[in-house]
């Protein structure tokens, strides 16, 4: 999905089918100027309407190390991390990790009741 204003991308992502229950959300992106706005969870949150529109049941999703950013959204959005939140997220850059820090939700009607 991508939305725009007067034919500027401000905000994008996408979901591919990770198995027959599961979608897999990709590539959340806002535009600079307006990040910390609410547009990624925005997206994020209308991936998921879609998501389960389609007949999925779960949501996996992965961030690097790196993106506090991403993680705090993912939490904020109802995510469960599947990596532990007490360990430094530099730790899972090391073998035997691979960087990529994995987060899971259930979806259901009452879980998208935030307005998208």
């Amino acid at each position: 999905m991508c939305w725009s204003v007067r034919g500027e991308i401000i905000a994008t992502g996408a979901y591919k089918p990770y198995d027959q229950q599961t979608a897999e959300i990709k590539r959340i992106w806002t535009k600079s100027t307006l990040r910390k706005q609410g547009l990624a969870g925005r997206v994020v949150r209308e991936l998921e309407r879609l998501a389960l529109q389609a007949g999925y049941s779960r949501i996996y999703l992965t961030t690097g190390f790196r993106q506090p950013e991403a993680v705090r959204l993912y939490l904020s959005e109802g995510y469960d991390p599947q990596f532990s939140l007490e360990v430094d997220p530099e730790t899972f850059s090391q073998p035997p990790h691979d960087g990529r820090l994995r987060f899971t939700k259930i979806l259901a009607l009452e879980s998208l009741s935030k307005t998208a």
